[in-house]
C-alpha cells in the first residue's frame, strides 16, 4: 500500500477532514509521478496541465460526467483553496480535495 503519511498534513490543512484509504489510492494512482519533484506539483497557470487533470482524474479515474466548465470551475476553487501553496501545489493533496468536492473519497477508499 503507498505511504501517505507524507502528504497528511498537507491535506488536512485544507481538507473537510482526512481519509487516509483515500489519501493511499491517489499516492498509490500517481505512483511514480510522486518521485520527481516537477511532475509531484501541480500549477494552476498550466492549463494544459489543468486539460489533462480534467481527463485523466477526473473523468477517467473519478468517472465523472460533469460538464468542462464544472470540472473547470472546481478545479479552480482547489486552486483558489490552494492559493497559499503559491505555485507548487501538491498533486496529493490537488486530486484530494477535487475528489472530496465531488463526494467521491468513499469510493476511492473503497
Amino acid at each position: 500500500m503507498a505511504d501517505a503519511s507524507e502528504y497528511a498534513d498537507n491535506i488536512k490543512k485544507y481538507a473537510n477532514g482526512y481519509n487516509q484509504a483515500a489519501a493511499e489510492k491517489i499516492v498509490g494512482h500517481l505512483g511514480i509521478a510522486l518521485r520527481n519533484r516537477d511532475s509531484s506539483l501541480v500549477a494552476c497557470s498550466d492549463s494544459g496541465e489543468l486539460d489533462r487533470i480534467r481527463e485523466k482524474w477526473c473523468r477517467g479515474k473519478l468517472g465523472l460526467a460533469h460538464t468542462q466548465s464544472e470540472l473547470d470551475a472546481a478545479m479552480k476553487a482547489v486552486c483558489d483553496k490552494m492559493s497559499a501553496e503559491g505555485g507548487t501545489k501538491s498533486r496529493v493533496t490537488f486530486y484530494y480535495l477535487l475528489a472530496e468536492h465531488f463526494g467521491k473519497l468513499e469510493a476511492l477508499a473503497g
